[in-house]
């Protein structure tokens, strides 16, 4: 099962509330193509700042290992690496892009049509609790537990057969 976020958009102009149309569904997870090609999928997905700020720091990253006098094996093991970062965070870094967005709640499916028609069957215009469904109001209330036993002095449970003071 894939775990997914979901995210509101802010209302446009005239809108009392968002579209559930462009609800934004942010998968959990690896991502290939951000791996593989990282600045056309940053772009692809309007993500101007982090886009920017992955070519300075890299750019930046290659400078200072070119002044270092590094070889071209290492610089391209870094390449990779920093490629790694992003296939791996690339859910993170598209969630720093809708951190304006409301947030409504984590769904699990496995697709993300399948994960769109649970989160918009239990949605009701509110945030989707994250937690355990809250037991019934007209429960009765649980008996507390017994006390323990009491035990004697010389009981000891763990490793060491009787109590000892410390040096």
């Amino acid at each position: 099962m894939t775990v997914f976020t979901v995210h509101e958009p802010p209302p446009r102009r005239k809108e009392t509330a968002a579209s559930p149309d462009r609800f934004a569904f942010v998968r959990d997870g690896f991502y290939f193509w951000a791996f593989l090609l990282g600045p056309l999928w940053m772009f692809w997905h309007a993500m101007w700042l982090v886009l920017v700020l992955y070519l300075v720091l890299t750019g930046a990253l290659q400078v200072g290992l070119w002044a270092l006098g590094v070889s071209s094996v290492v610089k391209g093991a870094v390449g990779i690496l920093i490629a790694l970062l992003v296939g791996f965070e690339a859910g993170t870094l598209r969630r720093f892009t809708l951190r304006r967005w409301i947030d409504r709640g984590i769904v699990v499916g496995p697709t993300r049509e399948a994960a769109e028609h649970r989160f918009f069957d239990r949605w009701d215009g509110e945030p989707l609790e994250a937690g355990p469904p809250e037991p019934p109001v007209s429960s009765p209330p649980t008996a507390s537990p017994p006390p323990p036993a009491a035990s004697s002095g010389t009981d000891v449970i763990g490793l060491f057969p009787e109590p000892q003071a410390r040096p």
